[in-house]
């Protein structure tokens, strides 16, 4: 098997700009927003280009639609007698259902419904037994990054090789004093470079040295199937928004032991089986053992629903196909970019890496923030600047030292100074090969000709200056 989770076995090269030319690539997904105008500085309308799916990806149609026929009959879940209550009852439960199916979890793994990755790694942070040991790459999202900050955490260097990956995981696991319960946290795709981690092969020296592991699949289950079974991996966390989702909500999924033994991530109504008043006047509760344990409170039903049907809508089109469709707009993206001198990839594993739709880059001579919005406001095209919430990741891509000014938005730099961040372009199964085409062409004409109109720095973001 692949060092890397389900990557592709075959290399896109075509690439003609007409998809015409690729008969054997499908056609984007239909998602909301694909026919969005948007105002340029310079006068004029175009469509929207949206390559900023690496932070939220528009809704697929097809989710939108099936959301917006249940909304009529939406209830109150699990305790309600009327009919709607129990038909939304069901939709809850067989939503469940096609997450575990979607996710390749073995028998007995529990399906927790959630608002995000955040919150679904901050669950199993508060779920981990007494002296749990906790190891995490420096590279990983703050989201996988900060929450383990209450136990015993061993922060890893960034790995510069999958294998160094697993030799470095190998080394910090067996070292660690004393040897007891242990939880490895990585992910599956970098949501800065968009590398493929190598998620069997951390999986097998985690168990091996005793350790459990839980699979950040953020930006992972968008672009690739992902099976908790095939990569033996005890947890898996993602969200809906990134998943073509429209709504708040995310799933935990795997290993109920450590779930059930915890104290509820929140405690109220639909954790608890049974409350009790004692004689001395307090209170005995007795807490479910299913995933109901950490869902208390009214559910997201319609957030839930619009996760399954995302699940059930990329396995119909199919993987294999998706990824063959990205990896060809991949290959557009790099090989446009490899002809723009002063722009330089980021990187930790190499240009031959497998990726998903995610590329981060700089731009010599530019300030990012100042590249991001005239990609905006001169083209239509929406991408990220900053250091996307993995600043130990980007402040070692960059080589700064780690005291250097930065933040998850635009930095305090003006205009053409240099700054501490770089550009994001993130893409996937509904862009459509202009998108990506007029992001290369744009980014050619910036580095060529500069930017057209002038920009200035309000409230810590670079602006046009319509003044």
């Amino acid at each position: 098997m692949s060092a890397y989770p389900n990557a592709a076995e075959t290399t896109v090269t075509d690439t003609d700009t007409d998809t015409a030319a690729a008969p054997s690539l499908c056609a984007p997904l239909p998602v909301l927003g694909r026919d969005v105008t948007v105002p340029l500085v310079t006068g004029g309308e175009v469509t929207y280009a949206a390559l900023d799916y690496a932070a939220s990806a528009p809704a697929l149609q097809r989710v939108w639609d099936d959301v917006a026929a249940y909304a009529p009959y939406y209830g109150s879940v699990h305790r309600g007698a009327g009919y709607l209550s129990q038909l939304s009852t069901d939709l809850f439960e067989n939503s469940r259902t096609q997450v575990h199916e979607f996710l390749g979890c073995r028998e007995g793994d529990q399906v927790v419904f959630t608002r995000s990755t955040t919150d679904s790694l901050g669950l199993l942070a508060a779920a981990l037994p007494a002296g749990c040991q906790v190891f995490v790459f420096e590279t990983e999202h703050h989201a996988s990054l900060l929450p383990w900050r209450e136990s015993r955490v061993t922060y890893l260097n960034a790995p510069r090789t999958p294998g160094d990956a697993v030799r470095t995981l190998e080394r910090a696991l067996a070292d660690r004093d004393p040897y007891g319960p242990a939880l490895v946290c990585v992910t599956g795709a970098s949501n800065v470079t968009g590398e493929l981690w190598p998620v069997r092969e951390l999986a097998a020296a985690a168990h091996a040295h005793g350790a459990r592991i839980v699979l950040d699949a953020a930006q992972l289950a968008p672009h690739h199937p992902v099976s908790v079974e095939e990569l033996d991996v005890d947890w898996v966390a993602f969200s809906g928004h990134k998943l073509y989702a429209p709504f708040g909500s995310g799933v935990l999924a795997g290993r109920a032991d450590w779930l059930r033994e915890a104290e509820p991530y929140l405690a109220g109504g639909g954790a608890s089986r049974t409350v009790a008043r004692r004689s001395d006047g307090g209170v005995d509760v007795e807490w479910h053992t299913t995933a109901a344990r950490h869902e208390a409170g009214s559910p997201n039903v319609i957030g839930v629903y619009a996760i399954a049907s995302a699940c059930k809508a990329l396995t119909e089109a199919g993987f294999d196909t998706l990824v063959a469709r990205e990896q060809h707009l991949i290959a557009k993206v790099r090989e446009g970019l490899a002809e723009v001198p002063e722009v330089r990839v980021l990187s930790l594993f190499g240009d031959d890496a497998p990726r998903v739709g995610v590329l981060s880059f700089v731009v010599d001579g530019w300030n990012s923030s100042h590249f991001a919005a005239a990609l905006s406001a001169e083209y239509g095209i929406g991408v990220r600047d900053g250091l996307f919430c993995a600043h130990p990741l980007v402040r070692t891509l960059l080589g700064s030292d780690p005291q250097d000014v930065g933040e998850c938005g635009a930095p305090e730099a003006e205009p053409g100074e240099r700054s501490l961040n770089a550009i994001r372009v993130s893409f996937g199964a509904g862009t459509p090969d202009e998108h990506v085409e007029r992001f290369v062409r744009a980014v050619k004409e910036l580095v060529r000709d500069g930017a057209q109109w002038k920009y200035r720095t309000e409230d810590g973001r670079c602006v046009p200056d319509r003044g």
